[in-house]
């Protein structure tokens, strides 16, 4: 049986799948390390510096989303109207050295002031990425490729916790075979600073791979042919015509942000931000602390969550471009992940019990969220989707403050994480009811 060849239409899509989405796909695996790695780096931080509270911790890995606030708009503005490549280039050299500095901290106050400088120069990169993939990506493959780049994150936190654990002894004392042995230290660096700088340097190495290998449009792309240009550039405007008949004109960039619906999703993503950094920064703490567990099999066992969120973006991201659904795709994962975090308040749950159970909270969290970035692209175009993106990500992001600081607060004034965890669960939970009721991304009504 014979097929038909592929267009030039097909052909532009599946070259910019190939050509573009690698090189994005291994920034934000580096871009989630670098702000995440402080969940391993910890354990032996507060070792050899006791002012570091799980209060110092937690304010200080949240901090990191009050510089990311200050230039989220701005930088996704220009990710539109100037160059993403250039300004993701520069964002990614820039993170990259702040990241490495991070290994000099010796004060609570040195460490705030190194995150939040990580913060400013990683803003713009998670939303002007969002934008850019509009510039390339018909609506009908955007949730597949925010799915693949998205799944970066569960592949950084698998990655993660065992590349880090093998920095981490540097410098410690460990038992081994009965006897205590001192590991010597690496040009005078203990293993949590070999850490941030072993991450920080694949930032500045990708900064330059960006700069040379992406390109900004489809017009621009020697690698298309000029048929495969003509043909997405087509269809993308198709698009956008389409969005500005239905939306009743241009909306402005400032009506955007004025807009109702941006300012709910704005909420939505707050909540859920809450809730995923809450748990990523405190759950090599949590299970440590439970259950008894050694680095080794810690780091192990951190291995397993990201396993489900892979799987569930993967689908995710296939199941809502199949059915062009959004709502329900975003909610439903959030639910979930809430339900799984309210149950691991129960403490007799056995070791392999709590691990399915925040692989669940896992999935949903992160399962999400190929269907609720192709939320705005549906009532939004342009300028107009740019600052609003920048925006939902930047207020949504300041959960990321939030969660960590109010579960490090309250551990350190309960004594236990449960209450923590209770306040993350009802968080999320709020961000599903959200997304919910503001009724975008029904499935379209078929055709008569």
């Amino acid at each position: 049986m014979s097929t038909s060849p592929p267009t030039a239409l097909d052909r532009a899509r599946t070259k910019a799948y190939w050509r573009l989405l690698p090189i994005l796909f291994a920034c934000y695996i580096v871009a989630y390390v670098d702000r995440t790695n402080v969940s391993i780096a910890k354990l032996n931080m507060q070792i050899d510096m006791p002012a570091f509270t799980e209060s110092v911790i937690g304010f200080g890995s949240g901090i990191f989303f009050v510089g990311y606030f200050l230039l989220e708009i701005p930088g996704t503005l220009i990710v539109e109207r100037w160059s993403a490549r250039k300004w993701i280039s520069r964002i990614m050299i820039t993170w990259g050295f702040v990241a490495a500095a991070t290994a000099w901290v010796t004060s609570p106050g040195q460490f705030y002031a190194a995150r939040f400088f990580l913060g400013l120069a990683e803003a713009g990169f998670f939303p002007g990425v969002i934008v850019y993939l509009t510039h390339w990506f018909p609506s009908r493959d955007r949730a597949r490729a925010l799915s693949i780049f998205l799944i970066a994150t569960p592949i950084a936190q698998m990655i993660s916790p065992k590349i880090c654990n093998l920095m981490l002894p540097i410098g410690s004392d460990l038992i081994i075979n009965g006897v205590q042995t001192h590991i010597p230290e690496i040009l005078g660096l203990k293993g949590w600073q070999w850490i941030y700088i072993a991450w920080g340097i694949p930032a500045v190495v990708l900064g330059v791979i960006v700069l040379l290998f992406l390109t900004d449009k489809p017009n621009e792309a020697k690698w298309l042919s000029d048929e495969e240009r003509e043909a997405l550039n087509a269809e993308l405007e198709r698009e956008k015509a389409a969005r500005r008949v239905r939306q009743g004109g241009h909306m402005t960039v400032f009506e955007a942000l004025g807009n109702p619906k941006v300012l709910l999703l704005a909420t939505a993503y707050f909540f859920i931000v809450t809730g995923n950094y809450g748990v990523e920064i405190f759950l090599p703490s949590i299970l440590k602390e439970w259950y008894n567990l050694d680095n080794d099999l810690l780091t192990w066992v951190l291995v397993i969550p990201p396993i489900g969120a892979l799987l569930g973006q993967l689908f995710v991201g296939w199941n809502s471009d199949r059915t062009r659904e959004r709502r329900f795709h975003a909610a439903v994962p959030i639910y979930l992940g809430a339900a799984g975090l309210a149950l691991t308040l129960f403490r007799g749950n056995p070791l392999w019990l709590m691990i399915i159970l925040f692989t669940v909270v896992a999935t949903g969290l992160k399962a999400y969220l190929p269907a609720f970035w192709s939320l705005p692209s549906l009532f939004l175009t342009e300028a107009a989707a740019a600052g609003s993106i920048g925006l939902i990500n930047s207020v949504g992001n300041l959960g990321g403050f939030v969660g960590p600081y109010m579960l490090g607060y309250l551990k350190d004034y309960t004594g236990s994480y449960l209450l923590g965890i209770v306040f993350l669960s009802t968080s999320v939970a709020i961000s599903a009811t959200i997304i919910v009721t503001l009724g975008l991304g029904k499935k379209p009504a078929a055709a008569p």
